[in-house]
Order: C-alpha cells, then structure tokens, then sequence
C-alpha cells in the first residue's frame, strides 16, 4: 500500500476517533456503541502496527479520554489515569496471558477478576482521612475538579475510620461512578413526569450529574461510588496483592463491585468471564465485561506500561448485542403529563434476550443526530444491559425527513 494512502486512512480514522471521544469524554454524549468505537479504535491499531514508521503524533491510541471541561478547574493528575486495552474472546485472552507470563518467566502468576462497570472513572484525594478533592479521568494527565458534586454521594466516605491500622496521612483511591439500574428508571421516571429530557442510559446520567455546576443536582441524583484501586498511599500500606488491596478499603468503608474472583490460571478467569455473562441481568449495576488484573503488585510493576495502558491488565469485553431491524413508523407518545416522546416502531426483531419492537428517540434532536427515517434499516443494541438503543445504520433511505405532527 503507498505511503500517501497509509497516512491518509490514518488521518481519516483518527478524526473520527477524536469526534466520538470528544463526544463520549466531553460532552457525555456518545454518538456511536462502544463495539462500534471498538471497532474503529482496532483498525487504526492494526495500521500502526503494520507500519510503525507512519504512527501519527496525536493518534488516539497514545492518548487516554478527553480533554477538559473549561467551566470546572484543570487538575493534573500526580499518577496518570490510563485507560485499559481490550480483548475481545478466548483467543486474545490467552495471548494476553502469554504475554504476562513471558515477562515474568518461572513465577506464579494469579489474575485478580472484577466487573468492568460502565460508569465515570474519578479519583479520590484524602488528607489525614479527609476528602479533598475529586478529579474526572479527562484525557489521563489532566481531569477536572469535581469535588463539590463528588460529596453529594451518598456511599462514598468523605471522613475514612478505621479500629484496626492507622489512617494514612495521603491516599489517592480511584474507582468509577454509576448509576444503579433501579435508580436510572426511577429517575427518567420522574423526568418524565416533570417534562424534562430523559437520559439515553445509566452512564450518561451519572456522567451529566457529576458535571452540573450546581451540586445539588448532583445531591438529587442515585449516584454510588465503586472503588477499584490506590493511585497513591502514604505511608505504604504494606499490601502486596490487588484482592487484599480493594479488601483494605472496605475497612477503610469503601464499596467495591459485589463480585471479585482471584483466578489460579488464565483458564479460570475464561470461565469466570462465561459466568458473569451469564448473571449479567442479575446485577443492580451496568457492565460491558470485566477486567482482568495481574493480582501480585510487584508483578504489575515488573510488567509496566505501554503509552497508554498498563501491561498487567486488560478489559475483557462482552459481545456486542446488536441485530438489524427496519423502522416501520415514527410517532409519539404521550406521557401522563401530557409530555410528547418520540418512538420509532420497528420490525421485531430479538436483542439481548428480549424482542423489540419499540425504542424511544427521547426528543426531536435525537432524530436528526440519528438521521433516522421510516423504511431505513437501523441497528438496534442492548446499551450495556438497560434498555435498548438504536444507532442509524442506513441501508436504504426514504426520501423524506421525519416531520413532527401539528
């Protein structure tokens, strides 16, 4: 392939990529399935991979989220917050598996299991046991100061207690922010009955509820904090495994994801990995996989990082849960305040364990971000694991755009 032609798919995939970053970062407004972004992201991949002298100096895949709000103020992080890699089936896993272990020849190596939540990653400061500050991930160096809506949540220690070991004097914790699957409904309920805009799924909710700039909106909203990690602890807490670190803070009154499995083998985790899919419905949390971590921390820091990622762990995503159907009718719906919501009534199609015939468009904006018209084929996906979302996939297009009825 000529070398014009290499640089310029590049070029093309990388503004792509930074549009639906921007978007999903940013604006809390993702304009494509995470499949889709996937998708995208591996291909750019594999073209650097194949030519490694043409890898352009902004691609995405040296780089973490997005840039910064400017109405909150900047904070850079000490210890940078990076994203994770993927793997997609059994095959990757176990080459992620022999990539460890290459590295770390003749030692045991046990793989700490959690649930990948679909939430907003944020990190905690705590002085003397006092929180501090709260930071969003942004784009890996820097994040924004979300402290004031952070304090809104409810499960999250603002003080830490401990009867059995000394409160460190500096300790950095991060985790990811959600929104509960019972708590989503109940409050796009209640935005319905007020007439106000409904969100598109749980992550979009918490996201937005974190970045108002009146926190008590935050305060209003069923937000939970999840603990996955320690950025930073002073003095060391002397822990020496990921599973006995995210059991210190419990102690500390923490709450982590209902379910952590250490794995003896790369194996176990696979079949860890066919459970969780399987009890995925049952959980009161939204998740798109787990993630896999090498469990020993001197083992992590034996492995070390890539631009971007660290090389001891990596998300194990779940399929995709997609199918194609076409759009029959748009109409509206009338709530029980007499709000008007878009619904586009498709031909039934099976998504996710479920057959759909309905999806809401949530408002008239939606339907020209989607460009979606009566007769086109459309693809319609579980987002994560509540509801059900359409992303316009035109195979064939009507030759007029949808009018709201007078």
């Amino acid at each position: 392939m000529a070398t014009t032609s290499v640089i310029e798919q590049m070029r093309q995939l990388i503004q792509l990529i930074a549009k639906h970053n921007h978007a999903y970062y940013v604006m809390d407004q993702p304009t494509i399935s995470d499949s889709e972004y996937d998708h995208l992201f591996r291909q750019l991949k594999a073209l650097e991979e194949q030519y490694p002298d043409l890898v352009q100096s902004d691609s995405p895949t040296t780089k973490v989220g997005g840039q910064a709000l400017s109405k909150f103020q900047s904070v850079t992080h000490v210890v940078p917050m990076l994203s994770l890699g993927n793997v997609f089936n059994q095959e990757d896993l176990f080459a992620f598996a022999r990539r460890v272990e290459e590295r770390l020849p003749n030692q045991k190596v046990q793989y700490e299991v959690e649930l990948k939540l679909d939430g907003l990653a944020i990190s905690l400061w705590y002085e003397n046991g006092v929180l501090i500050r709260g930071v969003t991930r942004g784009d890996g160096e820097t994040g924004e100061d979300i402290t004031q809506n952070v304090k809104t949540i409810r499960n999250l220690p603002k003080v830490l207690h401990s009867d059995h070991f000394e409160i460190p004097r500096l300790l950095e914790v991060r985790g990811e922010v959600l929104m509960p699957k019972s708590g989503f409904e109940k409050l796009n309920a209640e935005q319905e009955a007020k007439g106000d805009k409904t969100f598109a799924n749980p992550r979009n909710a918490a996201a937005g509820s974190l970045r108002q700039l009146d926190p008590n909106i935050a305060a209003a909203r069923p937000l939970a904090f999840y603990a996955y990690g320690i950025a930073q602890c002073e003095p060391n807490h002397g822990l020496t495994t990921m599973h006995d670190s995210l059991q210190w803070l419990t102690k500390l009154g923490f709450e982590i994801a209902e379910r952590q499995y250490l794995c003896n083998s790369i194996q176990e985790v696979q079949q860890r990995y066919e459970q969780i899919q399987q009890e995925r419905l049952d959980l009161q949390v939204e998740i798109d996989g787990m993630v896999v971590k090498v469990d020993d921390l001197k083992q992590q820091q034996q492995l070390g990082f890539l631009s971007r990622e660290p090389r001891w762990a990596t998300a194990y995503k779940f399929p995709a849960q997609a199918a194609l159907t076409t759009v029959d009718q748009i109409d509206w719906q009338v709530g029980r305040t007499g709000t008007l919501t878009p619904v586009a009534r498709l031909n039934p199609v099976f998504v996710g364990g479920v057959t759909v015939s309905n999806v809401t468009l949530h408002n008239i904006g939606e339907i020209h971000r989607l460009d979606v018209r009566v007769g086109d084929t459309v693809s319609v996906y579980r987002t994560g694991d509540v509801g059900v979302t359409m992303n316009s996939s035109i195979s064939s297009r009507t030759q007029l755009d949808f009018q709201m009825a007078v």
